[in-house]
């Protein structure tokens, strides 16, 4: 896989079982670009290390007065040289491309199944720590996967040093066989707690990022009640934590950073001070004695991926962890499907309340507790979040349908939908039927104010379509946004659509036109309007009241609010001691009119 060729047709099926496994799995999904960076890695490190055995055959021939040898380590070192400029520049460019392709992966596979559980995934995780995910955490998902195959090529280069060593001069190469291990191997005990305290930095900015994203999306109604400071220092509080837990990983590293260091010198003094005594001995030569010195300080280089593999593992672990267990996020029901790809039409019928929703037909459904209604809404969709009896299409159970063909049949816009950023005209490029325009959904949503405001926002968009939105539309109110959904939702002209509370956030007058809009450009369509406005319930072909989870009464609006008290309070918002209230006047009045009657059959009986 190259760059150019993301992204991947597809990313595959991640084993999410652990973190080190799902950068096991990763690994293994790169094999080509991993082999190509060890190969490149190995011709690199291998050149490098080569340059001490030059070196001392060139100051041995020196010290010989050997022409002819000289020359010939001269075309050594230059061939060296070259196997270290092609050798750097492949492997710079297959490691960059590893990391980068590692990226893409985890990054589809997160944008798969954020799809893939749609509102589910929220409930489940924190907005963000989806964000941290797909953001840093994959950064160092990226770099270790990309890091194994430099460390191996360094691991590799510093075997084959050591018995190099061995059989060239074993005296002094004895020496380095022995330090060496000891020199890679003495940060082991210090990583367990470097470990722990990235785990602690991670988790702290995590949650920084959290609170973050959570501020940000709530800042117009912390606005609205003051509650800016109030975040404010928390998240300060919060970001002073991640810079104290920095301070201390930093620390961590730097102590193993300066036994990386430290421990190669004091070899080198070793071998240097050994080396000088055999030389005194006549046992090795000056030559043999700068070999063996250069060798021992070019080993300093590959082994410098001993601490960046360390440095890798460390941080990508817990990125690894969180990013498997966003993956290991599975529906509750299955999303293959076991019916044929077709989408149905036909009444909609929903078993678990007994809500039957006419085919063609505009209906709302009322419900006292917002939270049921949502409930109710994605039940609707087919494929809930929640186990239960299936909803029914014409018959076909949506949850047996695979779930883009249940999308397409039922399209369910929730209280809170998201407004991506972009132009208008990205914002309605969305999968349509055709037969509606953007314009008549515009018109039907009245979306005219929302235009003019997105154009007089614009600097050098005078049409409207190629206005910017921001970011979840945070430059437009909130009823602004909504009614871009609704109209982004009409565009769509599904089968069947589940409107949750889509005229919550706009005024009477407006709400009384796209009540008529709604019917106007849905006629003949099947549409559900979850909601309890008068206006959009007075306009509905039928009403259904939903009580405690069941469908308690169906009708026409005005029916319904002089026959169910339990559809006027809901609609009217009237409280129970209201209603009491209400009831006793009532019976006052027919008590008045009771005697009324009473009198004036006196009166007649008198006359």
């Amino acid at each position: 896989m190259q760059i150019q060729d993301l992204p991947y047709p597809d990313p595959g099926v991640p084993d999410a079982r652990s973190g080190p496994r799902f950068l096991w799995w990763l690994w293994r999904n790169q094999t080509g670009g991993q082999l190509k960076a060890l190969a490149w890695g190995l011709l690199h490190f291998v050149s490098v290390s080569v340059l001490p055995f030059c070196v001392g055959l060139a100051v041995q021939a020196v010290v010989d007065r050997s022409g002819s040898r000289l020359a010939l380590t001269g075309g050594l070192m230059l061939l060296c040289g070259t196997g270290i400029a092609v050798g750097d520049t492949f492997l710079h460019r297959a490691a960059v491309t590893n990391w980068i392709t590692a990226a893409a992966r985890v990054q589809q596979l997160l944008a798969r199944k954020a799809a893939h559980l749609g509102s589910a995934l929220t409930r489940r995780v924190a907005a963000g720590e989806v964000v941290a995910v797909s953001t840093g955490d994959v950064e160092k998902i990226g770099w270790f996967v990309e890091a194994v195959s430099r460390f191996t090529a360094a691991a590799l280069t510093v075997v084959a040093v050591c018995a190099g060593l061995l059989v060239y001069q074993p005296a002094l190469g004895v020496v380095v066989a022995v330090g060496l291990p000891v020199v890679a191997l003495a940060v082991l005990p210090l990583l367990p707690r470097a470990t722990r305290r990235a785990d602690e930095q991670r988790e702290k900015a995590g949650r920084a990022t959290e609170l973050a994203s959570d501020t940000v999306a709530g800042l117009r109604v912390l606005r609205g009640i003051g509650g800016e400071e109030l975040f404010l220092d928390r998240y300060r509080r919060a970001s002073q934590e991640v810079r104290r837990a920095a301070v201390r990983s930093a620390r961590m590293w730097s102590l193993i950073s300066a036994v990386q260091v430290l421990l190669p010198g004091l070899l080198m003094i070793v071998v240097v001070w050994h080396g000088v005594h055999l030389a005194r001995a006549g046992r090795i030569t000056v030559g043999e004695l700068v070999t063996v010195y250069s060798a021992v300080m070019i080993l300093n280089y590959p082994l410098r991926h001993f601490e960046e593999i360390a440095m890798a593992y460390s941080f990508s672990r817990p990125s690894a962890r969180r990013a498997a267990r966003v993956l290991a996020l599975a529906r509750s029901t299955a999303t293959d499907g076991t019916r044929p790809d077709h989408v149905p039409d036909g009444d909609l019928y929903d078993p678990d309340t007994g809500l039957l929703v006419p085919a063609g037909r505009l209906t709302a459904v009322v419900c006292g507790d917002p939270d049921a209604a949502g409930r109710l809404a994605e039940r609707l969709g087919g494929h809930p979040a929640e186990p239960g009896r299936p909803v029914l299409l014409g018959g076909v159970p949506l949850d047996e349908l695979p779930l883009d063909t249940a999308r397409t049949a039922v399209l369910v816009q929730d209280k809170d939908p998201v407004l991506l950023s972009g132009t208008l005209r990205e914002l309605l490029d969305v999968p349509a039927s055709g037969a509606v325009a953007a314009a008549d959904a515009l018109a039907a949503a009245q979306c005219q104010d929302v235009l003019d405001a997105l154009v007089q926002g614009s600097v050098d968009a005078a049409d409207p379509m190629d206005a910017r939105i921001t970011e979840r539309g945070r430059s437009l109110s909130g009823g602004q946004r909504q009614r871009l959904a609704l109209a982004r939702s009409l565009i769509t002209d599904p089968e069947v659509l589940v409107l949750d509370e889509p005229t919550s956030a706009v005024d009477s007058h407006t709400e009384a036109r796209i009540a008529d809009g709604l019917r106007r450009l849905r006629s003949g369509r099947t549409t559900v309007v979850l909601t309890s406005s008068p206006l959009l319930l007075d306009r509905a072909d039928r009403v259904v009241l939903v009580h405690e989870g069941e469908v308690v009464a169906t009708g026409v609006h005005r029916e319904l609010v002089d026959g169910e008290p339990r559809y006027r309070s809901v609609v009217t918002r009237e409280t129970d001691e209201e209603m009491a209230a209400a009831g006793a006047d009532a019976g006052l009045a027919g008590d008045a009119l009771l005697g009324a009657l009473g009198e004036l059959e006196e009166i007649e009986e008198s006359a």
